[in-house]
């Protein structure tokens, strides 16, 4: 079964990639890891082959079977750097519906009003498919950009529900001890008193 076309989920009516459920981001997360996996694994393949060329060559001599080697290994590069791009896309592409899924669970565990309510916005999701699309953006840059969008996004949708300020700061203590950034209840206690005297000082 082959993983959905990511620009599809981007761009259907019927269902986007932001109003999947968990069921369905988990899913669609694996199919994309595995096909990930896969590339990777050709990649680490041409890679030997290119350096068993480069040894077949040193030890060649006859300057046409060099040459004959030489195209070889340009074959074989250019065949690595197609796949290298497609692997660039797809880990965008599993970064994408990594976070969107540790969103939903976290909203589900936490007991938010978020339901199947859409991450995203329409100028979100244009912005996402400019990106991924974009092969001079690695993969290390499209996540922080991505983890900016999303955040924006849980901020307005915050925002739309009506949370107060002390609820917004209790919903981020949960997150980062949902990630492990707070050891236990009794300090996510003391980090949302702190949190939210401060941002009442502020005010």
């Amino acid at each position: 079964m082959e993983p959905m076309n990511f620009l599809e989920w981007l761009t259907t009516r019927r269902k986007t990639l932001a109003s999947m459920n968990v069921a369905e981001l988990r899913a669609q997360e694996m199919m994309l890891d595995n096909e990930r996996n896969r590339m990777q694994a050709q990649v680490a393949k041409l890679a030997r082959e290119k350096q068993k060329l480069i040894e077949q060559g040193a030890r060649e001599k006859t300057p046409e079977l060099r040459r004959t080697y030489a195209q070889q290994y340009d074959l074989l590069h250019t065949e690595q750097m197609m796949l290298a791009r497609h692997l660039n896309l797809r880990t965008k592409e599993a970064l994408t519906v990594s976070r969107l899924r540790l969103l939903r669970e976290n909203a589900q565990m936490s007991g938010a009003r978020m339901g199947q309510r859409r991450l995203l916005s329409e100028s979100d999701l244009a912005t996402i498919e400019r990106l991924i699309e974009n092969d001079r953006i690695t993969a290390e840059a499209y996540q922080e950009r991505l983890d900016e969008i999303l955040q924006a996004g849980l901020e307005s949708d915050q925002a739309a529900t009506g949370l107060s300020p002390a609820a917004q700061e209790l919903l981020k203590v949960w997150n980062d001890l949902d990630a492990g950034l707070i050891k236990d209840t009794t300090a996510a206690f003391d980090e949302a008193e702190k949190r939210v005297r401060e941002r009442g000082a502020a005010e």
